[in-house]
């Protein structure tokens, strides 16, 4: 049998996790000096976006502090610091930091133009004699975003989450147990294990981001049992299939077979709904998972062991037909049939805050990244706005008379698609928030047209399908979703086809027929160009470039 390799840094790194977890930071410290190893991890990187994409460098600083990041990365990020420090007029600040500041000193050898440039500016600001222009600190064409999400890019590539305390749990199994489990490669496959990470099919780096062309792979379910519901865990290992006969199943998305290295899934205890599971959820660690039925209820999951750990027999009168985690993973959001958006507490089990407004059937419903804000659309075109801690909707609006608006107000917004073909207010199937924008959320309508709308309520792009387009495959959307970093937007048609939609072109560029007649979901897989469809015919297909 061929070696399994595991390599020396890994295990120091176990023991660092086990010591940061227990607060043994001198210990921590001793530990990675003498070893010249570092923890390298972060505890989340949605979290860690978001402050670098808001400019939160008191909280970003800290974070990054135990990654090995290169040092054009750390300059880039530090460089931007003192950059907005000088736009706030914080010119001591400014100064103390390119003083003191490790990655200055670099620079300072490496790049002496580059750290006088910086030098010079600090000066003007500490002078108090003239002003730094904010126009002069950033070069043409770039701007404090586009600056942000440029070092957010460069950390986030370097940078990984893994689940706590390793150690113990690595120490309470035997490696026959994780290998039966599919945790462990197989007898014979040699080659190398991140034992730190725990996943060797976990990609440390996301593929860059193309539409998909051809059927990869597909998964049959019978008249009875066909999907409702389908969606990707975050670390992508699994695809789960909410049925319409109430079971829930997780697949291999490489497969497309039963997951079985899940005790549970192979012995046939799976998890269930006594009706149809309408939505479901992964919490941001992929260790639970919420799902909706028809009856009105919702459950919570642990994966792992597919144990129910929180029910809600009485979430809502009416079928749920979305859910989601709050950011800490410690509420679920939820929209229903009644009408009414509901915040459910994991901890106390019982219901704290509801929506009301909707005179229709709410289909769809997400937090806003900030978690200030819940965005819900419904069956009559209407998305509201919601305030989470005084429950006022602070903002109605039907998109495509939005977007009529901002047109006509010489927005310079394209082609904003007409009335579902049925000649109606298009219901809205789709909220969520759009991947890379912390400020926008993507609403899909049952009509040709797909809206990009600001937290504040304004259309801010829309994606049609083009007058030049053969009409035989015009027909309104049932569903829609987005790339995980917002390159591409997708919308399953009635007609059966997959409108693939450039964001950065802001046109539809491709077009997949799935022969599936409606395409009733739609869902991107986290980290690679795979995109999972399913319809009527109870097939779930599975797409790639």
């Amino acid at each position: 049998m061929a070696t399994l390799e595991i390599e020396s840094e890994d295990v120091l790194r176990l023991i660092m996790q086990y010591l940061k977890e227990h607060n043994l930071s001198a210990s921590l410290a001793q530990l990675q000096a003498e070893s010249n190893v570092c923890l390298d991890t972060v505890e989340n990187l949605d979290n860690l976006t978001s402050d670098i994409n808001h400019g939160r460098w008191e909280s970003v600083l800290p974070q990054i502090s135990g990654l090995a990041l290169p040092l054009n990365t750390l300059i880039a990020l530090y460089e931007q610091v003192v950059i907005e420090l000088l736009e706030m007029k914080e010119g001591e600040l400014a100064r103390d930091m390119l003083r003191t500041a490790e990655p200055f000193a670099q620079l300072k050898v490496e790049n002496p133009e580059r750290f006088l440039k910086l030098e010079h500016w600090v000066k003007r600001a500490c002078s108090g004699r003239t002003s730094v222009d904010p126009r002069d600190l950033y070069a043409a064409g770039s701007s404090r975003e586009k600056r942000r999400a440029e070092v957010a890019d460069a950390i986030l590539a370097e940078s990984s989450v893994v689940p706590p305390s390793r150690l113990l749990a690595l120490l309470g199994h035997s490696l026959k147990w994780l290998r039966l489990q599919g945790q462990l490669p197989p007898k014979g496959s040699g080659g190398k294990y991140d034992l730190f990470k725990g996943a060797a099919r976990v990609r440390r780096r996301d593929e860059e981001e193309k539409p998909p062309k051809r059927l990869a792979g597909q998964i049959k379910f019978g008249k009875e049992s066909r999907p409702e519901s389908s969606k990707f865990s975050p670390d992508g290992l699994s695809l789960v299939s909410g049925g319409a006969d109430g079971f829930i199943e997780l697949y291999d998305p490489d497969s497309c077979r039963l997951r079985k290295d899940l005790d549970y899934q192979a012995n046939d205890e799976l998890m269930m709904h006594d009706a149809a599971v309408l939505c479901e959820a992964f919490s941001k660690d992929g260790e639970l998972l919420a799902t909706g039925s028809a009856d009105g209820k919702v459950k919570i999951w642990k994966v792992i062991s597919g144990q129910c750990t929180r029910r809600f027999e009485s979430a809502h009168s009416k079928g749920v037909t979305s859910i989601a985690f709050s950011h800490d993973n410690s509420q679920v959001l939820t929209a229903s049939f009644d009408s009414t958006v509901r915040i459910h507490g994991l901890k106390s089990g019982r219901s704290l805050r509801e929506f009301r407004g909707h005179g229709s059937f709410v289909n769809s419903a997400c937090f806003t990244t900030d978690g200030t804000k819940v965005v819900s659309g419904a069956a009559d075109g209407e998305v509201k706005i919601w305030d989470i801690k005084s429950l006022e909707c602070l903002v109605t609006l039907k998109p495509r008379q939005a977007a009529l608006k901002a047109q006509s107000e010489g927005s310079g917004l394209g082609n904003v698609g007409n009335m579902s073909l049925a000649g109606m207010e298009a219901s809205v199937h789709t909220v969520m928030q759009m991947p890379g924008s912390s400020e926008h959320i993507l609403i899909g309508t049952r009509s040709m047209t797909i809206y990009l709308i600001s937290c504040q309520g304004s259309v801010v792009k829309s994606y049609a399908l083009d007058s030049g387009l053969d009409k035989s495959v015009w027909s309104d959307m049932s569903c829609a979703c987005a790339s995980p970093r917002g390159k591409w937007v997708y919308g399953g048609s009635e007609g059966g086809n997959v409108f693939c939609f450039s964001t950065e072109e802001e046109c539809l560029k491709h077009t997949i027929n799935t022969g599936t007649g409606e395409v009733m979901g739609i869902s991107h897989h986290p980290h690679r160009n795979i995109v999972a469809t399913f319809g009527k015919d109870g097939i779930l297909k599975l797409w790639r470039p």
